[in-house]
């Protein structure tokens, strides 16, 4: 963890630097080259760049925006300007007994965020821990684990809107978040964010771990220490050592973590489908909707392990895509065996599985929903 900002690069140019061959910068390992890339390390290097792009001829392209690469599907050839938010930093902006505002720059590693905020005792991320990425990208998704979503501790995010070139506050109302989503995903390419604001709170009894197996495996860390109940940082550990269990490490298995949203079906449909498979796993939603375990429907249609080669579930996990070629297979690899996983599941159980990852084309536009072959 840094707490400062990196100072400003004196040069913009060349572009294109060791990074350009993007096979090793998403966790996935998909074989990726693109034509330009510039690392940010501060705010003023974009606005430098960005008063130059459009008029020089050189800068004519498309521009793509790539964090950490972990919830991306790099097509084999980009043609397109990647921006790599860079920028490091975690500042304290006020302080109170009950909680605690910081702000965290885009470039900061996700997971060592978490670990960084409950070691100081400000809880509020512990569920998130483990979650692969950089905190500029995270409101994007608006990641979620074990019953929090980043929202919940969202104040803000300092954003730069690239076609208007100009840089914007935005609330967390401003985001526009729902599950998995938000205002920056559906305005792919148009935001680049620099800095995420979060207020979090110092209160060491109050902790979340009511999902899954969270609750007995905090509890046996607290028993540890000779506590009766779990604090935050129990619950951090508990479910680092769950993910550990069931998710693949990318850098020994290439993968993007879960790659199928939970699909959320009308009340009727699951009552339907629980007569069915009574042990059917399912989460009570607003406006009587459940959300359906997209790695249950998964296993129960015979694909626990299974896909099209060299793209395949994950034997503990059906829920996550593994790449057994690293920095050899290519996007349309990954879209067969999806479609064979999506189409295998409606077959069986009549409900539509989601892509998770973003799919980027070769001109740096994106997709998600559609399935690509």
């Amino acid at each position: 963890m840094t707490s400062a900002l990196c100072s400003k690069s004196s040069a913009l140019y060349p572009l294109s630097d060791d990074a350009a061959d993007l096979s090793h910068s998403n966790t996935m390992a998909l074989a990726c080259t693109a034509d330009s890339v510039l690392t940010l390390k501060n705010e003023a290097q974009l606005d430098e760049f960005m008063a130059n792009y459009g008029q020089d001829t050189k800068l004519n392209q498309p521009l793509f925006v790539l964090s950490g690469g972990s919830n991306v599907l790099l097509p084999a050839k980009l043609n397109a300007i990647v921006l790599r938010p860079k920028m490091l930093g975690i500042y304290v902006t006020a302080q109170t007994d009950s909680h605690v505002d910081i702000e965290v720059m885009a470039g900061e590693n996700w997971h060592d965020l978490v670990v960084h905020t409950v070691v100081q005792g400000w809880y509020g991320l512990e569920n998130l821990a483990l979650i692969p990425g950089l905190t500029g990208a995270a409101p994007i998704q608006n990641i979620g684990a074990y019953g929090v979503q980043l929202e919940d501790c969202l104040q803000y995010v300092r954003a730069y809107h690239l076609p208007s070139q100009t840089w914007h506050h935005l609330t967390a109302v401003d985001c526009e978040f729902g599950y998995r989503d938000s205002m920056f995903k559906r305005q792919p390419n148009t935001w680049l964010i620099s800095r995420v604001g979060f207020r979090l709170h110092t209160d060491i009894t109050k902790v979340l771990a009511s999902y899954g197996d969270v609750q007995t495996v905090a509890q046996r860390y607290a028993a540890q220490q000779s506590r009766t109940k779990p604090t935050p940082a129990d619950v951090m550990h508990a479910i680092i050592e769950i993910r550990q269990q069931k998710l693949p490490d990318p850098r020994q298995l290439p993968n993007c973590g879960s790659f199928f949203q939970n699909p959320i079906i009308p009340q009727e449909q699951f009552t339907e489908l629980q007569s069915s498979y009574p042990d059917v796993v399912g989460y009570p939603m607003p406006d009587a909707t459940v959300k359906v375990a997209a790695g249950w429907l998964i296993e129960q249609a015979g694909l626990k392990g299974g896909g099209i080669a060299p793209i395949f579930t994950h034997q503990q996990q059906a829920l996550v895509l593994t790449n057994h070629a690293p920095y050899l297979t290519t996007q349309k690899e990954v879209a067969a065996a999806q479609q064979y996983i999506t189409n295998t599941v409606y077959e069986k159980f009549a409900i539509l599985l989601s892509r998770e990852p973003v799919w980027v084309n070769a001109d740096g536009s994106v997709g998600y929903d559609e399935h690509v072959v």
